[in-house]
């Protein structure tokens, strides 16, 4: 069987989640638990030895998964560049279990307009606020800081510039909202924009690059089959086509087999700027 490269994974660890955020492509709709440890753990086995360089820890939100800070020990023993994308919902919690051991963080933050956020449904009204305390923490902690933002009918018109300047993150995604059928529909659709629209976004936040913030923004197409993404059953998934599509479980058929179940492409994941620094030795990883 032809190998296909995975240089970086994003495990979906838990499906549960403390926001409610209308425009999610993660609402895992169709699982109804998560893996016990002891197969988590051979999951992020399999991963390092099929030569994932990094894992980015997610959800729903992964700070509520019981085990996250061991799992995320337990990766960077195995010499991989260990990443949490988070609301911050037990951040603190987390960080104070995992030092040295936890690369990165990225916060996810929409809007610095806090009734903005919470009408997106993330938050309750302070999101924004807390958002750059945490960033502060985790910068304290060691830990390298990224900030995603997900441009939506509510906010591809805001200027975000001096809240991103303040939060002073290395890495900016801006992803356009992405729908994904048996996911995120039936919520998702008053939320969507234009490529246009999101063109616009970005180009109003370019001067950031100038700074020292590197933006990545990401439209649709850009986000199709471009993630080894693995979701809390421990079975890599894909958006080929907006739908959802899902492989055998790792752990029972093997890393190469259930990425020939899905429509990941390697090189895909470079065009979208998906190879970066992201050691903390500030080189390339190997397989770029």
């Amino acid at each position: 069987m032809h190998g296909i490269r995975v240089s970086a994974v994003n495990y979906h660890l838990i499906k549960a989640c403390n926001d409610r955020c209308s425009f999610c492509f993660a609402t895992f709709r169709d699982v109804r638990r998560h893996l016990p440890l002891p197969e988590v753990r051979e999951v992020v086995r399999l991963l390092a030895e099929a030569g994932a360089e990094k894992i980015n820890f997610a959800g729903g939100e992964p700070t509520l998964h019981p085990h996250l800070p061991e799992l995320i020990r337990y990766a960077s023993g195995l010499g991989v560049t260990t990443s949490i994308v988070t609301n911050g919902a037990r951040l603190p919690f987390v960080l104070d279990r995992v030092a040295g051991a936890l690369d990165w963080v990225a916060l996810s933050v929409d809007s610095a307009d806090e009734q903005t956020q919470q009408a997106l449904g993330r938050g309750r009204g302070h999101h924004a606020s807390r958002s750059l305390a945490l960033a502060e923490r985790a910068l304290a902690a060691g830990c390298r800081l990224k900030l995603n933002t997900v441009v939506t009918r509510l906010n591809h018109q805001e200027d975000l510039s001096d809240y991103v300047r303040r939060m002073a993150p290395e890495r900016w995604k801006i992803f356009q909202v992405l729908p994904v059928e048996g996911q995120n529909d039936g919520s998702v659709e008053p939320l969507l924009i234009s490529s246009a629209e999101f063109k616009a976004f970005v180009k109003r936040h370019q001067a950031l690059s100038q700074e020292g913030i590197e933006l990545v923004p990401e439209d649709n197409d850009a986000m199709t089959d471009s993630y080894a993404m693995v979701d809390p059953m421990g079975r890599f998934y894909g958006n080929g086509q907006g739908r959802l599509h899902v492989s055998r479980p790792i752990h029972e058929v093997g890393v190469q087999a259930a990425l020939h179940d899905v429509g990941f492409e390697h090189r895909r994941l470079e065009a979208r700027g998906g190879l970066y620094e992201w050691r903390s030795s500030g080189s390339l990883p190997a397989s770029a």
